[in-house]
């Protein structure tokens, strides 16, 4: 487990970066002279809910640090589990991390998803670099495109496995822009495509969040028996609105998250 904060999100934003070439190019475009003064909001991590691989593995490097469990979030649909955790400094980044109710899908998903966890060795879920290693296993293409027909967060795993699936700009904290919807003009003006899922700009001042992202990037992954152009990660932006104490709401908005989570639809593409 890493003993420091920073050498993990720094860690974690390098690897982003390596299938998200788009991320330094939006980094320029909204710090200006200052792009380094972007802040992060928070990163969301994926995983399965089997007990090797499970959310709470996941959550150990983050509570290591000084982290606390926030809300919880239920996705039916799209049979996810997620939790959201916090730091009691609030300039650290927050964390979403869902998992695939893998008891839910088809027992074809189950016996695929089952295989590529049981590669994983026991020891790797609690290396320092676990949250930045990328996948364990091989796939081959076929079993990629199987998977995606019936989930597409199964399908994404099974390509990219651990790793950021997004970073998020911090609207509050930026000099140049103030609201979401300038964020997106301006992404849209170089040519970023919005996920437009429930509309470019999820949430609201009444729900104390609102959120837009780009739509993954599409990156060469090499399969088991050749490589393709999939999509990868994405970038979100989120603006934060004061609760009644004046402090700045810190969770999440459920019915959002569940749009954001197509901005790795192949279909929006």
């Amino acid at each position: 487990m890493h003993s420091d904060r920073d050498t993990l999100f720094h860690h974690l934003w390098e690897n982003y970066k390596t299938v998200t070439p788009s991320a330094e190019r939006i980094h320029q475009l909204l710090g200006g002279t200052q792009a380094d003064e972007i802040i992060n909001d928070h990163i969301a991590l994926r995983t399965f809910n089997l007990p090797r691989v499970g959310l709470d593995k996941l959550a150990a490097h983050f509570l290591s640090l000084g982290y606390v469990q926030g809300g919880e979030y239920h996705f039916e649909a799209k049979k996810l589990y997620a939790r959201h955790y916090e730091h009691p400094d609030p300039t650290a980044p927050k964390v979403f991390i869902s998992e695939l109710l893998v008891e839910q899908c088809s027992p074809e998903l189950q016996a695929i998803v089952g295989e590529l966890v049981a590669q994983v060795p026991a020891q790797a879920v609690e290396a320092d670099d676990f949250l930045y290693s990328g996948t364990h296993w091989q796939v081959d293409y076929t079993t990629y495109q199987q998977l995606l027909k019936e989930s597409e967060y199964a399908a994404w795993m099974a390509a990219w496995g651990y790793r950021a699936n997004h970073f998020t700009v911090n609207i509050n904290e930026l000099a140049r822009f103030d609201s979401v919807a300038e964020v997106n003009a301006v992404l849209k003006a170089e040519g970023f495509p919005i996920n437009s899922s429930g509309g470019e700009i999820k949430g609201s001042p009444e729900a104390m969040l609102e959120q837009s992202s780009t739509m993954a990037d599409l990156t060469e992954v090499t399969f088991r028996d050749r490589a393709a152009v999939i999509p990868s990660c994405f970038y979100e932006f989120a603006k934060r609105y004061p609760t009644a104490d004046g402090s700045l709401y810190s969770g999440f908005v459920a019915a959002s998250a569940d749009k954001i989570f197509e901005s790795t639809d192949a279909a929006g593409m």
